[in-house]
C-alpha cells in the first residue's frame, strides 16, 4: 500500500511539474544548444542576445554585428539563412530585438528572409496601475509583481524578457492614482533594483507621481507650481532620482482628475504644473507624460466627451518640449467601442501619445476572451502614427501563474507590443503568430482560433453595447450590465442613464450639431460624417444621435429590431466559440490550459446571456410603449 501511494505521488509530482500553466507566455522555446554565436564583447544586453540564441536557436551559426552607419534607433537587420544568420544593429538593444525576431520566425516556422525593421514609436510603454500594498487598480490577474521590499528578482527578469521580446522599452511601475510615498528614499531604492534588472533588456523605468507629494511628505507648505520652494523641491528630487537611476525615464501625471491633486487647486493651468516638472527633469533628458483624462469640476453641464478638448485646446503650444500629453484612444473611458478622441485632431503643437488599455476593464476583464488588436487597429484607421510621440498600454499583468488571468488575455499584451513596434501589422497576423508560439502551429487550430480572436471584440460589443451604446456597466467594478444605473450622490457623468438617455421617444446621446455638438471637435470629413444620420456609421449611431425606436436602419429593420438582433447575435457568437473550443480544440492544447480556457468560455456565455437579457428587458419598457 505504501509503495502504491509513493508511486501515485511520484506520478502526480511529475504531472504537476510538467503542468502547462501558461507562465512561459509566447516564449515557449525548447533548449537546443545547436547554434554557434559570434558576438562583439561588451554589454549585458549583447550577452542576453547571445545566450538566447545559443540556448534556443536551431541554426548552425549566428553572427551579431554592430554597424554605426545604420539609422540611430532600436532597429535591426536580418540577412543570410536559417542556418547562417547575420543580425546587425546600430545599438546593442537592436541585436536583442533581432535575436527575438529570429526566434519568433523559428517558432512560427517562417523561413528567414532578408529584412530591416525599426520601431514606429520611440516610446513603447506599459502603464502599471499597481499600488504600494500589492493591489492593482483594474487588475484581474492577482497581485502586483512589484512586491516592494520583497522583490522576486527572477519574476521581474522574466517580465523584462517577455517585454523585450515584443519591443516594449518602458514601464511605469505604479498607479496613476499615486501615493506620495513612491518618491521617498526607501521606495526609490527599490525602484533602482527594478531598474537595474530591466536595463539590460532595454527597458527604462518611469514613475507616476502625486502632484501634491512635496506637501504630503512635509517638504513644503503648498504644492503650488509657481511657488519657489515647490519648484526647488522637485528639482532636488529629480537630482536624487537620477543619481540613483541615471537612465530614469520621467514622470506620468494624473492631475485634477477624479479627486487627484493638481495645479488647478491653486488656480494654475495644466501647463503650469507640467512645465514645473519638465524643468526639473530637463537637465537629465527626462519627460513628463501629462494625462488628458480630465473631466468634472470645471465643466458642469458640458458633455463629458467634450471636456478634454475644452481643457487642453487653449493650452496647446504652451507646454515645454519635454512634455507629452497622454490621451486615451477614445474620448470617454476605454469602452468596447468609441470613436477616436478628438484631442488628436485639436492638439497639434504639443506632442501626443495614445493610451490604450490592455487589461479588459470594460471588456469582460479576465473572464472573457476578447482580442483587442482589432479595436486598436480601428483607432489607427483615423490617427496617423506619425502624429504620435509614443504609445502606452495599461498593463494586464499580475502574479497569477499565467500572468494575465485568462490565457487568451496574454494575446493583448503581446499584440500591444507588436503594434507599438509596427502599427501596420494586421490584427490577424498578430493573432496567428501568437497562437503559433503559444499553443500550436497546426493550421486547422490556428485558422479556427485566429478567426475566433478576430471576431471576439465585435461579439463583445454586440452582447454589451451595440450600435454606439456606451457606459451602461455596473457601478465601480464595471463588470456586468446596469442600464438603469443612477445614484444621486454620484456625478451624473458616472451614471449609465446619462449615456443611453432612453425614454419613450427613443434612445442614444445627441452629440450632433442639434445636441451637444461634440461632432464639431472632429476634423473633416468626420465632423460632417458623424453629424449626418445618413453618413454616421451605424456602429456609432447611438453615440452621436438620439433616435426613435422605429428609426429605419440601412437593412430595413427598425432600431429596436436591430438592437435585439445584435444582442442575440453576440450571445450566439460566444456560444459558438465555447462549443468550438470544447468540442474541437482539445486535440491541440494541453489538458490544463484547455480546461481553464473552457471554464472561462462557459462563464463568458453566461455573462453574455445576462447582458442580453438585462439590457433588452430594460429597453423594452420604453421601446414597446
Amino acid at each position: 500500500m505504501k509503495r502504491f501511494f509513493l508511486t501515485i505521488m511520484t506520478v502526480l509530482s511529475f504531472l504537476y511539474a510538467n503542468a502547462e500553466d501558461g507562465h512561459r507566455l509566447w516564449l515557449r522555446y525548447d533548449i537546443s544548444n545547436t547554434a554557434q554565436v559570434e558576438a562583439p564583447a561588451g554589454s549585458p544586453t549583447i550577452s542576453i542576445a547571445k545566450g538566447e540564441l545559443q540556448n534556443y536557436y536551431q541554426g548552425d551559426h549566428v553572427m551579431l554585428r554592430i554597424d554605426p552607419s545604420l539609422p540611430d534607433n532600436d532597429g535591426f537587420t536580418l540577412s543570410g539563412t536559417d542556418n547562417q544568420l547575420v543580425i546587425t544593429a546600430r545599438h546593442d538593444i537592436g541585436l536583442l530585438y533581432g535575436a527575438y525576431e529570429a526566434l519568433r520566425l523559428q517558432a512560427t516556422e517562417t523561413p528567414v528572409k532578408e529584412q530591416s525593421q525599426q520601431p514606429k514609436f520611440k516610446l513603447r510603454l506599459l502603464n502599471h496601475w499597481d499600488n504600494l500594498d500589492g493591489s492593482i487598480e483594474r487588475g484581474y490577474a492577482g497581485e502586483s509583481i512589484f512586491e516592494w521590499f520583497h522583490l522576486d528578482e527572477e519574476l521581474i527578469r522574466e517580465y523584462a524578457r517577455a517585454n523585450a521580446s515584443i519591443g516594449i522599452n518602458g514601464s511605469v511601475l505604479n498607479n496613476v492614482n499615486a501615493s506620495p510615498k513612491m518618491l521617498t528614499k526607501e521606495y526609490l531604492k527599490e525602484v533602482k533594483k527594478i531598474a537595474d534588472i530591466l536595463r539590460p533588456y532595454g527597458i527604462r523605468v518611469y514613475l507616476s507621481i502625486n502632484f501634491a507629494t512635496p506637501m504630503a511628505l512635509g517638504g513644503t507648505k503648498t504644492a503650488d507650481p509657481k511657488n519657489n520652494s515647490v519648484r526647488r523641491w522637485w528639482k532636488n528630487k529629480a537630482r536624487e532620482i537620477y543619481r540613483m537611476i541615471p537612465d530614469f525615464g520621467g514622470f506620468l501625471v494624473k492631475a485634477n482628475s477624479e479627486g487627484q491633486p493638481g495645479p488647478g487647486d491653486y488656480h494654475r493651468s495644466h501647463a503650469d504644473g507640467a512645465n514645473m516638472l519638465a524643468d526639473a527633469l530637463a537637465p537629465y533628458k527626462g519627460i513628463v507624460m501629462w494625462r488628458c483624462f480630465v473631466y468634472g469640476a470645471n465643466h458642469k453641464g458640458e458633455d463629458r466627451v467634450k471636456q478634454a478638448v475644452s481643457e487642453f485646446k487653449p493650452l496647446d503650444g504652451k507646454f515645454r518640449k519635454n512634455v507629452i500629453l497622454q490621451t486615451k484612444n477614445g474620448p470617454l473611458d476605454f469602452q468596447p467601442r468609441e470613436p477616436y478622441s478628438p484631442v488628436f485632431d485639436q492638439i497639434r503643437e504639443t506632442p501626443n501619445m495614445v493610451e490604450l488599455q490592455i487589461t479588459q476593464e470594460y471588456l469582460g476583464q479576465s473572464k472573457h476572451l476578447v482580442y483587442l488588436a482589432p479595436m486598436w487597429k480601428e483607432f489607427f484607421q483615423y490617427i496617423e502614427p506619425d502624429w504620435l510621440a509614443g504609445i502606452a498600454g495599461v498593463a494586464n499583468i499580475g502574479k497569477d501563474a499565467n500572468w494575465c488571468g485568462h490565457h487568451f488575455s496574454q494575446a493583448n499584451w503581446y499584440a500591444f507590443g507588436r503594434l507599438a513596434w509596427n502599427p501596420d501589422l494586421t490584427s490577424e497576423q498578430i493573432a496567428r503568430e501568437w497562437l503559433e508560439q503559444t499553443f500550436s502551429t497546426d493550421e486547422n487550430f490556428v485558422f479556427l482560433m485566429s478567426t475566433v480572436m478576430e471576431e471576439s471584440r465585435e461579439a463583445c460589443v454586440s452582447y454589451m453595447m451595440p450600435l454606439g451604446l456606451h457606459h451602461i456597466f455596473k457601478f465601480d467594478h464595471h463588470y456586468g450590465p446596469e442600464p438603469d444605473g443612477f445614484k444621486k450622490e454620484y456625478p451624473i457623468e458616472w451614471c449609465p442613464v446619462y449615456y443611453h438617455q432612453a425614454d419613450k421617444d427613443g434612445v442614444g446621446f445627441n452629440r450632433s450639431s442639434t445636441g451637444t455638438n461634440a461632432v464639431s471637435q472632429y476634423r473633416e470629413p468626420y465632423a460632417s460624417q458623424y453629424d449626418k444620420l445618413e453618413t454616421c456609421p451605424e456602429n456609432l449611431l447611438l453615440w452621436f444621435h438620439h433616435l426613435p425606436w422605429d428609426y429605419k436602419m440601412k437593412d430595413g429593420s427598425t432600431l429596436w429590431e436591430s438592437l435585439q438582433y445584435h444582442y442575440n447575435q453576440g450571445v450566439i457568437m460566444t456560444e459558438t466559440y465555447q462549443n468550438l473550443w470544447h468540442n474541437k480544440m482539445k486535440a491541440y492544447v494541453d489538458e490544463q490550459r484547455w480546461r481553464e480556457v473552457d471554464k472561462r468560455l462557459k462563464i463568458q456565455v453566461e455573462n453574455a446571456r445576462e447582458w442580453r437579457d438585462v439590457c433588452l428587458s430594460y429597453f423594452r419598457q420604453f421601446s414597446e410603449k
